[in-house]
């Protein structure tokens, strides 16, 4: 059973999914099917990541040898993501139950439940792959579920952010779709491995450029890299808020490393940093990240969507680590990668508390809130102060291994954009504060209000624990993106 691990990691959820569709008049039930399914996805990964360290793991589907079969392939640059994908899908699944209870209603919860194990089916998918093809037959799987997810929030708003991000997603899809068809008529194979070798020989080759060119858009499309972010705010904003916390923390976060494998181990570092000027524009475009997305975050009027605009400057941090294209950059991107996707998915988790108990995730209804919902409130200041990047929090220990990657690379000008964009940071998260704990309750704000359940704050304090963690003691996820550094920089293929 072992030897079908990596199969296991994407057919589990995928099967999850059409039984909670035949189980759908079972709301209770259908939450579990998908919460089995995350677990067994942790489960997977956890095994899978104590096996890499002998090498890569190459798994044929069907038995049909690479480079003419689909080959799935786990190794130091994807178990950090396996990993971050797994363990959001569990909080969020423990999350959800109360929370989609609330926010939807019970003939569309089953149809979450469904739709959140497609999602978690195509991330798996799209880390464990090593065909080109089949990574936008993965990202399609991820991409149609999410809109679907977005179209379920409980304001008609959400079929705006669903529509737009349909539009949008597809353009990027296309492009994708676009480069990858032009890199097969250069080489003839899909397969990543095969395909890098055969690049090797068509140096100057156009239509490999323009390959790299639509490859890239289309994945800062997904990433929602700037200034092709517009569908992030109102997807992320408008969301149930189960379907936000799993989407903050891990959608951006696998179309990233799309990106890392793409560079590294296909097109080469060598043509895309040093022939092609993609490191030049994706330090522009991180700098640019940073400031638009904290300052635009400082002017939200919703939790929620303010969030979501610091999620647009955080994917600056880890976008511009990736571009220096050294070992100390991408492993300060890796880092971000996985502090951040703790730290936002808490909260955001926090945020859908607010929401259960308010109907609203407005600043001006946070009005002395601090004092009737301290759990809740400690949660947010503590992972705040992470986006921030104060000690001892896991945002300091990326932002600093940021901050040391860029000292080294002498990118001054992007290194004064991460001291800015930290205290803009410091701006959006101070009117949370204030807001909570500064300004006098409504008089006439209800006393009966719900309570927050337990589930859903364990399922925040989980997340906010492991950040604290992570602050205090950086040598796990440390070691993980060194790994994967290592791993990307040092084989130039896998």
């Amino acid at each position: 059973m072992t030897a079908h691990l990596p199969a296991l990691q994407v057919l589990v959820p995928l099967g999850c999914a059409p039984l909670c569709l035949l189980l759908r008049r079972f709301r209770t039930v259908t939450w579990l099917v998908f919460l089995l399914a995350a677990l067994s996805s942790l489960a997977c990964a956890v095994l899978l990541a104590t096996r890499v360290d002998d090498g890569p793991l190459h798994y044929e589907m069907g038995g049909w040898p690479a480079p003419y079969g689909i080959e799935f392939v786990v190794a130091g640059f994807n178990t950090p993501v396996l990993l971050v994908v797994s363990v959001v899908a569990v909080v969020a699944a423990v999350y959800a139950r109360r929370s989609v209870g609330d926010e939807v209603d019970d003939r569309r919860a089953p149809l979450v439940y469904t739709c959140l194990c497609l999602t978690l089916t195509g991330l798996l998918g799209l880390t464990v792959t090593g065909d080109v093809f089949n990574a936008f037959v993965f990202l399609e799987i991820s991409s149609l579920s999410t809109y679907a997810l977005i179209a379920m929030g409980r304001r008609r708003r959400a079929l705006l952010a669903s529509f737009r991000y349909l539009v949008i997603g597809t353009v990027g899809a296309t492009f994708v779709l676009i480069g990858i068809g032009f890199a097969y008529a250069v080489t003839g194979t899909l397969n990543m491995a095969d395909l890098a070798d055969r690049l090797t020989d068509l140096d100057g080759n156009r239509a490999l450029y323009a390959a790299v060119v639509f490859v890239f858009v289309g994945l800062a499309v997904k990433m929602a890299v700037f200034p092709l972010h517009a569908w992030l705010p109102a997807a992320y904003g408008e969301a149930p808020s189960a379907v936000s916390t799993f989407l903050a923390a891990a959608s951006t976060k696998v179309a990233i490393y799309v990106f890392c494998r793409f560079a590294f181990t296909v097109f080469g570092a060598g043509l895309v940093f040093t022939t092609m000027p993609v490191g030049e524009v994706g330090l522009l475009l991180a700098a640019l990240a940073m400031l638009v997305g904290s300052a635009a975050a400082c002017f939200q009027r919703d939790l929620k969507y303010l969030l979501a605009w610091s999620s647009v400057a955080q994917i600056g941090y880890i976008v511009a680590g990736i571009s220096l294209a050294t070992a100390a950059g991408v492993s300060a991107g890796y880092l971000h990668v996985i502090n951040h996707a703790v730290i936002k998915g808490a909260l955001f988790g926090a945020a859908g508390l607010l929401v259960l108990r308010l109907g609203s995730a407005r600043l001006d209804d946070l009005a002395g809130l601090g004092r009737r919902m301290p759990w809740t409130f400690a949660a947010i200041v503590v992972t705040g102060l992470g986006l921030v990047g104060v000690p001892p929090t896991a945002g300091f220990a990326s932002k600093w291994a940021l901050v040391s990657a860029l000292l080294d690379a002498g990118a001054w000008p992007v290194l004064v954009a991460v001291l800015a964009s930290s205290l803009l940071a410091l701006v959006y998260v101070g009117r949370i504060v204030e807001a909570a704990w500064f300004r006098d309750p409504p008089a006439d704000l209800p006393a009966d209000q719900p309570r927050a359940p337990v589930s859903m704050v364990a399922a925040v304090w989980a997340l906010v624990l492991l950040s604290v963690y992570f602050g205090i003691d950086a040598s796990l996820p440390g070691g993980l993106a060194d790994a994967a550094a290592a791993a990307l920089l040092g084989t130039g293929g896998a």
